[in-house]
């Protein structure tokens, strides 16, 4: 039995950055450069450190993994299971809170209400811009509902990381999508959060025939749709990862 700081390194260590979570992750051919954090977690590096954690996964639709064989498929439900294989130890909860076409400033008030009832969650993870993007709704206010809600979350003693607009050819010949993902962006910089990026994600996988759900057949469809949630769960565990790393201020373990 490994036991006080050596226990505590080991589980940090096995939690989000073994080298096999580092190869799962690049299995799905996500380049490198866009499973980087760029900030620090340290309210989840301190948590993973004190062997519990919660998570509040907050967004559209898109986080109840509409399109999947069930929820268990959706990517907060697989991240939730690869954080269990690897820690099984690690006192983990995992709360997602979504409906479909829900904008920014309606996932900011679930924010808001899950800070003040019951223990608040370390990390926050906040799908966003797609309803503003789809329907041409006003960027700014977007961008005021992301500044509040993010300043509620770092008040709170917890992290954040921001996730943007799922690629689709339809949305972006139908839509001014960039302003949406730019202004995301720039939101997530002033506060000092990390994005998963998963527009440029779903992208490079549609772009190189890896993950294609516009193309995929109707008796396909499911699978790539599972396929697509499980390798965006990969993507934001690398990305936790990463932000840990940052936060115990060292590179991140490969």
């Amino acid at each position: 039995m490994i036991a006080g700081a050596g226990r505590i390194l080991l589980l940090c260590a096995t939690l989000l950055a073994p080298a096999a979570a580092r190869a799962e992750a690049l299995a799905c051919g996500a380049p490198p450069e866009l499973l980087e954090a760029s900030a620090a977690l340290p309210a989840t590096a301190r948590a993973a450190s004190a062997g519990s954690l919660r998570i509040l996964v907050v967004g559209s639709a898109s986080v109840l993994g509409p399109g999947t064989s069930g929820p268990p498929a959706a990517w907060p439900a697989r991240l939730e299971a690869r954080i269990r294989a690897r820690v099984p130890r690690l006192k983990l909860e995992v709360v997602t809170r979504g409906a479909r076409g829900l904008t920014t400033a309606e996932t900011e008030a679930i924010i808001e209400a899950e800070l003040h009832q019951g223990p608040p969650p370390n990390l926050v993870l906040w799908q966003a811009g797609t309803a503003e993007a789809v329907r041409g709704l006003d960027v700014d206010e977007m961008v005021t509902a992301l500044n509040a809600g993010l300043s509620k979350v770092v008040a709170a003693g917890a992290d954040a990381i921001l996730m943007d607009q799922q690629f689709s050819r339809f949305i972006r010949a139908n839509a001014n999508v960039d302003a949406y993902r730019d202004a995301l962006r720039l939101a997530a910089a002033a506060h000092g959060v990390p994005v998963l990026r998963r527009w440029d994600l779903m992208r490079f996988w549609a772009d190189n025939d890896l993950i294609d759900i516009e193309r995929a057949g109707r008796t396909e469809r499911v699978a790539v749709t599972d396929r697509l949630n499980d390798c965006l769960a990969q993507a934001m565990q690398a990305l936790i990862r990463d932000g840990v790393a940052e936060a115990r201020g060292r590179p991140t373990p490969r």
